[in-house]
């Protein structure tokens, strides 16, 4: 990033007057759990920028370690270097001096691009008429007898598209998965995803020994960068695969598109870096003849809301962003709406953050205004 501070207003411009970043500490309702391990709390990084007519916008991340090689804390320190050279600068300038770190750093560069976006107003943040956006649900249970139970309350809730977590054992996985199929009777969708934790061989058994009734996809089986475990997992896996960990651009979409069993391909606003980045590459994934899914399920209300914008417009199947719903805290003075196995989106809806429950969970923050250093505390 070049230049450094911008110490003077520019001439009747609107300039960049404070970037607040924050990392918070979000406990969930109950343990979350994936194949590499069980979460009971998330730290999303947030960044609020205000403007020098007091505008502002607001971005967040969820930086799991492990998931990709981008890390909370190198995060963290990315954020607060920007922060401080960005303050000064018009938002359009600002978002200039990020786009070359949206390759490289992804996930931090899209807490301060999307804070931008809704900054400067970008309009797919502002829907015209009330929108409804179907989301999934994970399945919680690994007790095979709880399993009926927590169905019926995830079909009474209006989800018509479970997440089913495997990547743990292929027989185990095989067991539970069966006992799901027969709980939802037809009555709901399937997604089933690994979160990259099977070897090939694993991966390869797994999907071959799948019965197909009911399942839409099959998600990441191998590791990121395992490119021909997936491959091969691909070619004989008896639903299409989608990949998800192993897409970070326009290339790795490019890439997915020529591996013959890959039918979906999915996203996340961290992962593109922004809105209209976003937009581009779901619709992207349909010119190569697969399906775009969308969806963080680690994010609070912030990215949440921002995907669900998105989704409004560019995927027509059950959208992943169903993080807010798994924290005790909600982040939005107007919280999201949910209702009936969506979120509800009314015209011209557009959040602030709840100043007292930011402040209550957070757990490091740091200020950057124009003409200053950057204060750190926590």
């Amino acid at each position: 990033m070049q230049g450094g501070l911008v110490l003077a207003k520019l001439e009747g411009q609107v300039t960049i007057e404070r970037i607040e970043v924050r990392r918070l500490d979000l406990k969930l309702i109950r343990p979350y759990k994936v194949s590499f391990t069980t979460f009971s709390e998330f730290q999303p990084l947030v960044a609020e920028v205000v403007d020098s007519d007091g505008a502002t916008g607001f971005g967040e991340a969820e930086i799991t370690p492990g998931y990709s090689s981008e890390t909370p804390e190198g995060a963290w320190s990315l954020l607060t270097r920007w922060s401080e050279e960005l303050v000064g600068r018009t938002p359009a300038a600002a978002k200039a001096a990020l786009a070359p770190h949206i390759a490289t750093d992804p996930s931090a560069a899209s807490v301060l691009y999307t804070a931008l976006e809704m900054l400067e107003g970008n309009p797919i943040l502002a829907p015209e008429s009330d929108t409804r956006v179907p989301l999934l649900q994970p399945v919680h249970s690994f007790e095979l007898d709880a399993i009926p139970d927590e169905i019926e309350e995830i079909l009474a809730e209006g989800f018509r598209t479970l997440k089913v977590k495997v990547g743990f054992e292929v027989d185990a996985d095989l067991r539970r998965l069966a006992k799901i199929q027969d709980a939802t009777a037809g009555r709901a969708t399937l997604r089933l995803d690994a979160n990259h934790s099977y070897t090939r061989d694993q991966g390869c058994a797994f999907g071959a020994a799948l019965d197909p009734e009911g399942i839409e996809l099959f998600e990441q089986p191998c590791d990121n960068d395992d490119w021909d475990g997936n491959a091969a997992v691909a070619a004989v896996s008896r639903v299409p695969v989608m990949l998800d960990e192993s897409i970070y651009g326009t290339a790795d979409i490019d890439r997915a598109a020529a591996i013959e069993g890959v039918g979906f391909v999915k996203l996340k606003l961290k992962k593109l870096g922004g809105l209209d980045l976003l937009r581009d590459g779901l619709e992207r994934i349909r010119r190569h003849g697969m399906t775009p899914v969308l969806g963080d399920g680690t994010a609070t209300e912030i990215a949440c809301w921002q995907e669900a914008c998105v989704a409004r417009l560019a995927i027509d199947n059950a959208g992943e962003m169903n993080g807010f719903l798994k924290f005790r805290d909600r982040l939005f003075a107007d919280p999201l709406k949910f209702a009936d196995g969506a979120i509800l989106l009314p015209a011209g809806y557009r959040p602030t953050l709840d100043k007292d429950v930011v402040q209550r969970v957070t757990m490091a923050e740091a200020t950057a205004r124009a003409g200053a250093r950057v204060r750190a505390a926590g």
